[in-house]
């Protein structure tokens, strides 16, 4: 568009020897007829820049306007998150809205991301008859729950397959009280798992370990009704980079409830 307004303008102005003529079938000569046909009817007269000048201001606006449409395109607003109320297991957390319940995943509720299917979200309880949680802190303090539930994600990744290597570390640990009252930990850990290109070689020289993927697991943990609650959240570490604001929204929602018998 940018290009039919330079060819407009410059044509309505004197010429030095030739007149350009804009190509008729061209993709911008098509778009321009949507403009008012007043504003691109410039005379002689009415139009007393230089030339030289004329040029220097229609390709000054159009470097700017091209800055300001870059960054608009490039621009990622948040999806925008969806609440998900469990009144019969008692607990409460926002998704976001585009994702997927998938059934039949294990765990009490599972949504994850149509797309990056290595993202989800789920929520995992202890058994009501077997556990008598008063509060999180039953756990100890949060550097000892990072401790354990580091443990129980390397225990779920645990591998049969030869050569498979797993790195971990944990990230954080915290606390924090809602505006429920209640006391939460939060716990964010990397895993890394690497395999051997070729597992059954002889030759130590030919078993080359190549990183298979690597993930950050956020955790979310609260006791209510005699009940630890976990929210679970896996990511692969380059997506949290882009999504990390959002994510930590999901976090920061988990609540747990009374269930009225």
């Amino acid at each position: 568009m940018a290009s039919l307004q330079m060819a407009t303008i410059l044509n309505s102005l004197p010429p030095l020897t030739s007149t350009r003529q804009t190509r008729p079938n061209s993709p911008d000569s098509t778009r321009c007829h949507s403009l008012p046909l007043r504003n691109l009817n410039l005379t002689t007269k009415a139009f007393a820049v230089p030339r030289r000048k004329a040029i220097a201001l229609i390709l000054s606006t159009y470097i700017f306007s091209g800055v300001g449409l870059y960054e608009t395109a490039f621009a990622q607003p948040s999806i925008g998150l969806k609440e998900y109320i469990d009144s019969f297991d008692g607990y409460s957390f926002k998704y976001p809205q585009n994702w997927i319940q998938v059934r039949g995943a294990g765990a009490d509720i599972f949504f994850r991301d149509p797309y990056v299917l290595d993202e989800n979200i789920s929520v995992e309880m202890s058994s009501p008859s077997s556990s008598q949680y008063k509060s999180v802190e039953d756990l100890g303090p949060p550097e000892e729950a990072g401790k354990k539930v580091l443990k129980q994600y390397l225990t779920e990744f645990m591998s049969t397959r030869l050569g498979v290597r797993r790195e971990s570390n944990i990230l954080s640990t915290s606390s924090r009280v809602a505006d429920d009252g209640r006391l939460y930990y939060q716990v964010e850990v990397n895993i890394k798992s690497y395999a051997n290109n070729n597992e059954l070689a002889v030759m130590p020289q030919d078993r080359v370990a190549r990183l298979e993927w690597n993930r950050r697991y956020l955790s979310v943990l609260g006791v209510e009704n005699n009940q630890l609650y976990e929210l679970r959240l896996q990511t692969p570490e380059n997506v949290f980079v882009e999504e990390e604001s959002d994510l930590r929204q999901v976090m920061d929602s988990f609540r747990v409830n009374k269930v009225v018998a």
